[in-house]
């Protein structure tokens, strides 16, 4: 548990985690205790790009989703037709026909262009994640944690 120079204030390590949430979590309990946390930073480390594939990307799937997506931009643009001019209520039906429509010719063209057999998620992930704190709040972030685990650990064993 080191000095990190971030190029702000001096901070210190607190405590380092293996996954984002549990290092969202040592903030949210330091939070929850009334500590500054505009004081704390995450600093993820070993960054590394990992793409999690969903399935098969098929033409069909492309047109289906650029249409239901086409779909919902037509009628958030009909509405505000229909808003400003209420007597055009047809404004709201063709504005959703016409974006179903170049909804799904942008995926499907997108899919031809890609050239992808399949859907992704790509997220930046971390091999560790740091909590650091500003130098002169350590000890009493240290000092909340502690009782936190300490509060934990005696309620896991009462249950």
């Amino acid at each position: 548990m080191g000095n990190v120079n971030t190029g702000g204030p001096h901070k210190t390590v607190l405590s380092t985690y293996s996954s984002h949430d549990a290092a969202q979590h040592a903030v949210d309990v330091l939070a929850q205790h009334k500590f500054p946390v505009e004081h704390v930073t995450i600093v993820g480390s070993g960054l590394k790009l990992e793409e999690r594939v969903l399935g098969r990307w098929t033409l069909g799937k492309a047109l289906l989703t650029g249409a239901v997506s086409g779909g919902w931009i037509g009628l958030m643009i009909g509405l505000i037709f229909w808003i400003i001019t209420p007597w055009a209520t047809g404004a709201v039906t063709t504005a959703i026909l016409l974006g179903v429509v170049f909804g799904a010719i942008w995926a499907a063209t997108a899919h031809v262009v890609q050239r992808h057999a399949f859907a992704s998620a790509p997220a930046i992930v971390a091999d560790h994640y740091d909590v650091l704190v500003d130098a002169e709040f350590a000890e009493e972030a240290r000092r909340v944690l502690s009782a936190d685990a300490l509060s934990a650990s005696a309620g896991s064993r009462a249950g």
